[in-house]
C-alpha cells in the first residue's frame, strides 16, 4: 500500500547554464558543503533529528545522510529526494533536474512537510510562515547554480 505524500509547502527553481550532469555534481557537492559545518550538526541534535551526521557514499546516493536528512531516492541526473524527521516535523525535499538544452538545465526544489501538535505549529510558523525557509532555499539554489556554471 503506497504511503500518501506529505502536504506540499512550496517549490523554488532556477535555470542554470550548465549540462544536467554538471548540475547533478554541483547539487551533491553543495548539499555536502552546506550541511558540513558544526552548526548543521548542532541544530540536528537540538531538534532531535533522526539523522544527525553526514555518512554514506559520495556523491550522494540512496542511503547517504546529511545532518537532518537521508537520501531516500536518487535517479542521476534527474531527481534526488532527501527525507527527515525531528521532534517538530517530518519532511521531504525533492530536487528535480530538467535538461532544457545540452548546456542548460532547470533545477527545482519541492518541499513537503507535516508539523504535528502545538510545538509543530509553532515550529512551522518560525520556519515557514516567517519566510526563513524560502530564503534558505533560494540561497541553496543560487549556490548550486554558481557551482555549476
Amino acid at each position: 500500500m503506497p504511503i500518501a505524500p506529505l502536504p506540499y509547502i512550496d517549490e523554488h527553481e532556477t535555470v542554470i547554464e550548465a549540462p544536467a550532469e554538471a548540475v547533478w555534481r554541483a547539487l551533491s557537492e553543495t548539499l555536502d558543503h552546506s550541511f558540513a559545518g558544526r552548526g548543521a550538526t548542532a541544530y540536528a541534535r537540538l531538534v532531535a533529528a533522526t539523522d544527525r551526521t553526514a555518512s554514506g557514499p559520495r556523491p550522494l546516493t540512496e542511503g547517504s545522510t546529511l545532518p537532518g536528512f537521508r537520501v531516500t531516492a536518487a535517479t542521476r541526473p534527474h531527481a534526488l529526494t532527501l527525507s527527515g524527521s525531528h521532534r517538530f516535523s517530518t519532511y521531504t525535499l525533492t530536487f528535480r533536474l530538467d535538461e532544457l538544452a545540452p548546456t542548460r538545465s532547470r533545477l527545482r526544489a519541492e518541499s513537503r512537510a507535516v508539523f504535528p501538535g502545538l510545538s509543530g505549529t509553532t515550529y512551522r510558523h518560525l520556519v515557514i510562515t516567517t519566510g526563513g525557509h524560502a530564503v534558505g532555499m533560494r540561497r541553496l539554489l543560487t549556490a548550486i547554480r554558481r557551482r555549476s556554471e
